[in-house]
């Protein structure tokens, strides 16, 4: 039994390891989906992100998904992505935009990666749940 209860202290410590190299690197986990808002001039801030570590909604978010693995991006990422089904991980950082030749700084989730799927209890703040 002694062997056993080490043998799982081992695996809780390398999980604790890997996540903290991952935040770390200043990434983190989001959970991002549309609000349910509505504009008609740009910029529209019709995108949200569940911050998971900190458990608050990022409102406004403007998803980049060029730095995405080729195999992360599926045919149909940006139905996930609408619905909040997947956990992207990445970072939130302000970027210039242009939209009808004015200048905004825009919240935007730099994706780096799909972790995992999205639970349900993750997506309330989705309008399509």
């Amino acid at each position: 039994m002694a062997k056993s209860v080490a043998k799982i202290l081992v695996v809780i410590a390398g999980a604790c390891v890997v996540t903290a190299e991952a935040r770390a690197d200043g990434q983190g986990s989001y959970v991002p989906c549309d609000n349910g808002l509505r504009c008609v001039v740009a910029p529209c801030p019709s995108t949200s992100a569940l911050d998971l570590e900190t458990g608050k909604v990022v409102k406004g978010v403007w998803v980049d998904i060029d730095g995405l693995p080729q195999q992360d991006k599926a045919l149909d990422l940006p139905d996930k992505l609408y619905a909040g089904k997947v956990v992207v991980t990445g970072t939130i950082k302000n970027r210039a935009q242009t939209f009808n030749g004015k200048q905004y700084s825009l919240p935007t989730l730099i994706a780096t990666g799909i972790e995992r799927a999205a639970k349900d209890s993750e997506r309330g703040h989705c309008s399509a749940r």
